[in-house]
Parts: structure tokens; sequence; C-alpha cells
């Protein structure tokens, strides 16, 4: 998802083992502290208000260190999407035909984000038909509680 997450893999006996998971980190902490509660939050520079992701500790536009985490409406459009084939794991094998989405957010255009289009938030991978798939298609954000305990942010068509 960004340069700030590192990927890993919950291996755990249990529906989702072996799928790739975010590892936050120290800048993206509280990114996933939010998911966890449901609310789509991105980091903003607290100097001059410009949004930025992935987290990071110094404002690329005006060099600050002071931030605070902006709450988004949590809908977009999707940006781009691919059906990857074949699967990156195994895990993934078990879901033919998953999508993965970048969404850009509604508010901050330039903001993307990745996740995958679901029927529902517990929803598998592959609960929607790739025909659906659509460039511009309007989104908005689900939370799901992976395995390992993490919160990712999936996403819903606006109009199903």
């Amino acid at each position: 998802m960004s340069s700030s997450v590192t990927a890993t893999t919950d291996n755990r006996p249990d529906t989702g083992a072996g799928l790739l998971l975010p590892v936050p980190d120290e800048d993206g902490a509280p990114f996933w502290d939010h998911a966890a509660r449901g609310e789509l939050r991105i980091q903003a520079c607290a100097d001059c208000d410009e949004l930025r992701f992935p987290p990071r500790p110094c404002c690329p536009h005006c060099q600050s260190f002071a931030a605070h985490w902006r709450r988004m409406s949590g809908r977009g459009r999707i940006w781009s999407y691919v059906l990857p084939h074949p699967p990156l794991l195994p895990a993934y094998a078990a879901q033919p035909g998953y999508n993965a989405v970048i969404v850009e957010l509604a508010e901050a255009p330039r903001i993307r984000l990745v996740g995958n289009l679901v029927t529902a938030a517990d929803a598998p991978l592959n609960s929607v038909d790739p025909a659906r798939l659509r460039i511009g298609a309007p989104v908005k954000v689900t939370f799901h509680t992976m395995p390992g305990g993490v919160t990712v942010p999936r996403w819903l068509l606006e109009r199903p």
C-alpha cells in the first residue's frame, strides 16, 4: 500500500490465512488505528494543511514536522484496477477472479489508496464480478478485520 507498510502474511489456519497483511510503522500506525475504529483518516500537515499519503514525518510541501489526521468521507472513484493472473500467493489462488483496485479519494484526488472491491466488508476478495469493474466507478470505504487482527479498508460500489 505504501513504502511505510511492509507486506507480511498471516499463516494461521483460519479464513484469510496466507493473505498479505500490512505491518504498521511509527508514521503509519495512526492510519491503521483509525481504520480499526471504522474511520478513514489521512495525514495532513498541521502548518500548510496539505494531505499526504503514505504517512511520513515531514511535509513534502513545506517541510514541517507537525501533522494531524483528517477524517475523510470514505468516498472515491476507481482510478485503476487489476485482476492478478496468476495469483501472487497460494492463498490468493483459492479466490480466483479477485481484484486489486486503486481508489482516488473524492475530497483529495491526489491521494490514492490500494485495496479490493467487494460486495460486503467480510465478503471474499472475488465477490465482485470482474465485468463490473470500471475506471471512474464511484465507491465507498468499508472495513474488514483480517485474521491477524489488523483492520484494512476495502471498497464497495456506490451503486450496486
